[in-house]
């Protein structure tokens, strides 16, 4: 089994701003370098043969490369805790349209539909359950609130394996496909 999914990689100066806010919550286990990214469609566990049909699909996928900017700081809650903090991304358009040929693509390929709603974000840490609704936390997202950047191209789409260890999730890249020039910058 192959424990899959389809995101964006951001471009390094945008990778190392994200890094340089993460800290100030003692429980949050901070992504490194290598684990930022968008995520456009989670896949979960499939075998090869389907694995490569996913690819051989995502693969026909023709869009022109998001061009979006770093917007704020968000938290996910599950069961009343924070278990993650994340940046958001903006303006969400593009990267919906996106996420959406990829969804129907998967789908037409064969696996089951995503239920969840898409929010475009990139994942700064996980949190434990012993976290709780620890006061850093909230101090944390009030500090960093208007975190935003220089617009920026997400020019490929990337299809992702992710092994599970003790220390959290590291991600392989599998295939990579560029996306179309992009034709405007964020508000212009």
């Amino acid at each position: 089994m192959m424990r899959l999914f389809v995101a964006l990689r951001p471009p390094p100066a945008i990778r190392a701003a994200l890094t340089a806010v993460m800290g100030g919550v003692p429980a949050a286990r901070w992504q490194d370098d290598a684990q930022l990214h968008c995520t456009l469609r989670f896949i979960g566990e499939v075998e090869r043969p389907q694995a490569e049909d996913v690819a051989a699909a995502l693969a026909s996928i023709h869009a022109p490369a998001p061009v979006v900017r770093i917007a704020g700081v968000g938290r996910f809650t599950r069961q009343g805790r924070t278990d993650t903090l994340w940046a958001g991304l903006a303006p969400a358009d593009a990267l919906h349209h996106l996420a959406r040929k990829v969804e129907q693509t998967c789908v037409r390929a064969g696996l089951p539909p995503e239920r969840r709603a898409y929010l475009p974000h990139v994942t700064l840490a996980r949190l434990p359950r012993s976290a709780g609704l620890a006061p850093e936390i909230d101090g944390w997202l009030a500090v960093h609130a208007g975190l935003a950047g220089p617009a920026f191209t997400l020019p490929h789409l990337m299809l992702y394996q992710s092994h599970l260890g003790h220390g959290g999730a590291a991600y392989e890249p599998v295939a990579r496909w560029p996306l179309e020039p992009a034709t405007c910058a964020p508000g212009s």
